[in-house]
């Protein structure tokens, strides 16, 4: 399949491709400092999405271990196996996560569901980060509880209502929200290599790296894996 091929494919499933493309990258312009803002346009621009689901189950990856083998200590017992999984009764859990582009700051909550009344709850969270004359600007994907309809116009009344402006990615182009890379990093640093028992110790890893990211947003070592991840 082609290249233009695809093009066509994403434009005639979505008619706004090409507008909610523009905006999402004027507001990134906006966050960069590349254009001035006129006047009623949004003063902080965050990128918005869920990530998971959460699983209790082995990660594949990298970490830091004993050594195995013939190099190990003599004393030690061998390394345990990675436990099998083919039963998963604890359920899973769903990240809320955003990031401010202006302030390189990523906020997050761990709840058990992703639906609307979840979604309005985190977003209520992000508008009081910021005073209320301050308008903001959420970019996010086109997920059915982001979104009004006509049975639940809760997400647009409440935007209206609280000077936030939703700026819609297009159809099937999750790559152009931000916050990806910044999902690739916590996966790397927090799951990678991990089996946590519980969903309380998953939990706890994953507020402790935003912790620390957002107090070492400039490490060499998170910048180099965001950076190879960024594509927007």
């Amino acid at each position: 399949m082609s290249f233009q091929r695809i093009k066509t494919w994403k434009t005639s499933r979505d008619p706004d491709y090409a507008a909610r493309k523009a905006r999402v990258e004027h507001l990134y312009a906006l966050a960069d400092g590349e254009v001035i803002p006129e006047e009623g346009e949004p003063e902080v621009v965050l990128c918005l999405d869920e990530f998971g689901p959460l699983n209790l189950q082995p990660h594949p990856g990298r970490q830091w271990a004993e050594r195995g083998g013939k190099h190990k200590d003599p004393d030690r017992e061998p390394r345990p196996r990675r436990r099998a999984t083919y039963t998963r009764p604890h359920g899973v859990r769903h990240l809320f996560a955003a990031y401010d582009l202006g302030k390189d700051k990523l906020y997050g909550h761990i709840k058990p569901r992703k639906n609307r009344t979840r979604f309005l709850k985190f977003c209520r969270y992000l508008r009081s980060l910021y005073p209320a004359e301050i308008r903001i600007a959420i970019v996010l994907d086109n997920y059915s509880p982001h979104l009004t309809t006509k049975k639940d116009t809760r997400v647009g009344d409440w935007a209206a209502a609280n000077n936030v402006e939703f700026a819609y990615t297009p159809t099937n182009s999750s790559w152009l929200n931000r916050i990806e890379a910044q999902f690739t990093a916590l996966r790397y640093f927090t799951l990678d290599g991990t089996d946590h028992a519980s969903h309380k110790e998953q939990g706890s890893m994953i507020r402790r790296y935003i912790i620390w990211r957002n107090k070492h947003a400039a490490d060499e070592h998170l910048r180099k894996v965001v950076d190879r991840a960024n594509v927007a």
